[in-house]
């Protein structure tokens, strides 16, 4: 098959592929993710349970589902759930309109049990008094209090089950408030690690004893959306009936004279018998108590009670009518559940026990809200830096490579409609981060033209025909391509498997764009090509912008490497010195806390927001205004190391400025700081792991440590630069820095890859002439891909919003440092080390005697002609 054929099928194998495209993008619709649409996303951390001790991917994935049921009640048009890591579950709800009711009845653990009141109810003795009624025991005031209480027993006292575990409650020793643990955390370890530095400082672990449950009081006549009151009971948990012995609940309505909302249900067979004895038992007890009261005529005083619980508060204490039912409740008709329900609550509570409870217990470690004004605010910013990031490149394309330049700009437009309708086909959720991936893949498209490019003009240079130098240009270019390419796949790989759901879809997308960029570079550019050959456009050298003369690079970038290394050592000893005096500045995703950010009705200064927020605990917030008319007029953001407080400062901004809308913001854990800092060390080490063997595998180990120190190199001055200026470290910083890595390698590779071609062509050589040749050779290509890579990310950092300004930051200070150490670190390196070799020793030895130094530059032998004049640079 002629190669004009060959171009021809692939052409039109080409057109089909963008047909097929243009239908995909014309009949599906794309996913946006929250911070695109608004929603909210919250991160729970399951723990064990006595039913299930240990975390399983099993088990996991039966909460997902039992979440899904719940969340699919709601009518959330495509949530997303996800398992993260071992012991994460992630929740993207777009378009909800009561995220606090959503992440109340989602992560609800749901577990309902029954039990027999006052043989249950515990004393400051922890001792029982079930002939009396409520055991003779008011509810504790502070759940302190309750907890100190319950500390009070042993768990042989209260016959504890061999299933049962204690309790960890951690209080600020000052306030008493809670500060983390619960009902069934009974690990010290990962408790105290919920805790900031400054609450573990004053915190103070209580430890319940297990078999003993502290549970708030009903909620009786609070209205709804108001605090649960502040009492507790501490009992014997010794529950007579569970969740799994119910079945059919229902929201309905008492047909007595209160026409109150209620859950009813039925029974299981054995659920119903132990319901029937359990309740004869606390029937017979209400007889005697009325007959030690000397018959008393009301049998509502008299009579005990029947718990119904629900994790740890108290649903409803109803009490069995001695008098109306002496041998119990039979439990054939069911029974329903009273406690002061509004429809809504009721209907919530049927959801929960119709679905059923969830296998672990959850703490929610990550909320994130996004309200849909500032998510389509972030789409048009998006599109709009993806805009600007085209039309730079193909600019640029244009401008240096002529006609060459206009068909990589048609090839990136290709680039552009696949990639966009394979995101749509697959699908995947766009997100602000997948936008900063799919912008910055666009330089990536454009460096794997300017690589065979540049190798089709040295073709020309030397005298090929212009197909000849086509077909040379890109088999010649193709090992570079895959070679830098496979790289920043494997940087990509890491990402998505290792890091937070939203760095995900960056990596993604880079991913993705990366695999698609190969094939219109190699494939659909080169059939373009070949399909023009013989056209008017090809055959002017000029029209390529390969003229007849061209200067190359002449430094002596060997004989030059002591300076380089000098300045980068200054570079990085300020960077350090910068880190170790003002350290780096993390942002909530790394240190835990919360940002909110509010549009107020009214007017109000920074002193004015801090006093509204101060009886709220929140007067030491940082707090600023922003400047964002999407927003309003009247726009705050504050930020504090204390998350959860969504609802008090919604309440608080809402009294005294009014709202425009509700509060946003992010809400980060502890824990979920900590996974998120072990995930990016991880995912840095893994990088370097695999990036060290790569390229071990294709050129050899010694190529292999050059590279490694060049990106420690890139990484310290990243680093130095944010410290240097004090911008916050993000997720998004992180991911930008391990993507830098991949494309500091691009460079590298280049540059390396022209050295291991040089090699056999200069036997004689030093090794240091070998470099210096390759370098100058490939100098204007690495400048140029770097440079197109710098262009999108440009436009990210002038045209994108907070978020990708925050990628593309990270990313500009570390294509900038790493087009620098690729051409005057990594080589100069790798050249030290390679001339200790035996035989560049001799060599080197060898040019010595006969010159009396080293040139620079020595004149290949078998090769192309050389447009670089040797010259005694370096004295010997």
């Amino acid at each position: 098959m002629t190669d004009r054929r060959r171009s021809l099928i692939i052409l039109v194998a080409v057109l089909g592929l963008i047909g097929a495209s243009v239908w995909v993008l014309a009949t599906k619709p794309t996913r946006l993710g929250l911070d695109l649409q608004g929603g909210v996303q919250l991160v729970y951390e399951a723990n064990p349970t006595p039913q299930v001790p240990e975390i399983t991917p099993e088990a996991l994935e039966r909460s997902l589902d039992i979440m899904r049921e719940r969340i699919d009640q709601f009518g959330v048009a495509e949530p997303e759930l996800l398992i993260s890591g071992n012991n994460q579950l992630e929740l993207n709800l777009p378009g909800v309109d009561d995220p606090d009711r959503v992440a109340e009845q989602v992560g609800s653990t749901a577990q309902m049990f029954f039990y027999d009141w006052e043989p249950n109810v515990l004393d400051e003795e922890c001792e029982t008094n079930p002939e009396q009624v409520n055991g003779g025991q008011a509810p504790i005031t502070g759940l302190y209090n309750a907890v100190q209480r319950a500390t009070e027993c042993t768990p042989a006292e209260v016959d504890a089950d061999e299933n049962q575990r204690s309790s960890l409650y951690v209080f600020d020793e000052i306030s008493k408030r809670l500060l983390a643990g619960g009902p069934g955390e009974s690990d010290r370890a990962e408790v105290l690690d919920q805790l900031i530095p400054e609450q573990r400082e004053r915190a103070e672990v209580v430890e319940v004893p297990a078999g003993v449950a502290v549970l708030r009081d009903e909620k009786g006549d609070v209205p709804e959306g108001a605090p649960p009151p502040d009492r507790w009971w501490v009992i014997r948990d010794k529950p007579v009936l569970s969740g799994t012995d119910i079945t059919d609940p229902e929201q309905a309505f008492d047909q007595g004279v209160s026409n109150e909302p209620i859950v009813t249900m039925e029974f299981t067979d054995e659920g119903r018998r132990a319901f029937q004895r359990t309740t004869q038992a606390i029937a017979e007890r209400g007889l005697d108590n009325a007959a030690l009261s000397g018959g008393l005529t009301d049998p509502v005083a008299a009579s005990h009670h029947f718990a119904i619980r629900l994790d740890d508060q108290l649903i409803s204490t109803p009490y069995i009518n001695f008098r109306e039912n002496p041998e119990g409740i039979d439990g054939s008709t069911g029974a329903s559940i009273s406690g002061g329900f509004t429809i809504q609550s009721a209907q919530d509570l049927a959801r929960l026990l119709e679905v059923g409870a969830l296998p672990v217990a959850l703490d929610l470690i990550s909320r994130s809200q996004v309200s849909a004004t500032l998510g389509g605010q972030a789409l048009d910013q998006g599109l709009i830096a993806g805009l600007a990031g085209f039309a730079i490149v193909a600019l640029f394309l244009i401008v240096f490579y002529r006609v060459l330049g206009v068909i990589a700009t048609v090839a990136l437009g290709i680039y552009a409609v696949y990639l966009y309708a394979l995101i749509e086909l697959i699908p995947v959720t766009m997100t602000l981060p997948g936008i900063a991936g799919l912008i910055l893949t666009i330089g990536v498209a454009a460096d794997a033209n300017i690589v065979i490019f540049e190798r089709v003009k040295e073709e020309i240079r030397a005298g090929r025909s212009v197909p000849v130098a086509i077909v040379n240009g890109y088999r010649k270019g193709f090992s570079t391509i895959v070679d830098a390419n496979v790289v920043t796949l494997l940087v990509a790989f890491i990402l998505f498997v290792l890091a937070t759901a939203g760095v995900k879809g960056f990596a993604l997308l880079l991913g993705l764009g990366t695999i698609v960029s190969l094939f219109t570079a190699v494939l659909a550019t080169q059939a373009i090509l070949l399909a023009l050959r013989g056209s008017k456009l090809l055959r002017s050298k000029s029209a390529l912008g390969a003229r007849d003369r061209h200067k190359s690079w002449t430094l002596d970038f060997m004989g030059a490497s002591r300076w380089f290394f000098a300045i980068s050592g200054v570079i990085m000893l300020i960077g350090a010195l910068a880190i170790a005096g003002k350290g780096l500045n993390f942002g909530i995703d790394f240190e835990s806390g919360a940002r909110y950010t509010a549009s107020l009705e009214r007017p109000a200064s920074v002193e004015q927001v801090r006093d509204a927020l101060d009886p709220v605990g929140l007067g030491d917030a940082e707090i600023q205004t922003l400047d964002n008319p999407e927003l309003g007029a009247n726009v705050v953001q504050i930020s504090t190391e204390l998350a959860g407080q969504t609802d008090p400062v919604n309440q608080a901004l809402e009294d005294s400025f009014g709202l425009t809308e509700d509060v946003t913001g992010s809400e980060i854990g502890p824990t979920f700081g900590a996974t998120v800092a072990e995930s990016a060390l991880i995912a840095l080490i893994a990088s370097l792991a695999i990036i060290g063997v790569y390229l071990t595998l294709r050129f050899e180990w010694k190529f292999a440590l050059p590279v490694l120190i060049a990106l420690a190199h890139d990484i310290l001055i990243t680093a130095g630069v944010y410290a240097l200026v004090e911008r916050e470290v993000t997720t998004s910083t992180v991911a930008a820095l391990l993507t830098v890595l991949g494309f500091s390698l691009y460079d590298t590779i280049i540059v390396f890859d022209r050295i291991r071609e040089n090699t056999p062509r200069m036997p004689s050589a030093s090794f240091s002439q070998i470099v210096n040749r390759s370098m100058s050779e490939v100098l204007t290509r690495s400048l140029a891909t770097s440079f197109c890579t710098a262009l999108p990310i440009l436009a990210l950092l002038l045209f994108g919003g907070d978020t990708l300004k925050d990628f593309a930051f990270a990313l500009l200070i570390g294509v900038l440092s790493g087009t620098y150490s690729s051409v005057f670190i990594a080589g100069p390196v790798l050249t030290h080390w390679k001339e200790r070799e035996p035989v560049y020793r001799a060599r080197l030895k060898r040019i010595r005697a006969e010159l009396g130094h080293v040139p620079a530059y020595a004149v290949p032998v078998g090769g192309a002609p050389v447009d670089v004049a040797p010259k005694p640079d370096r004295p010997a």
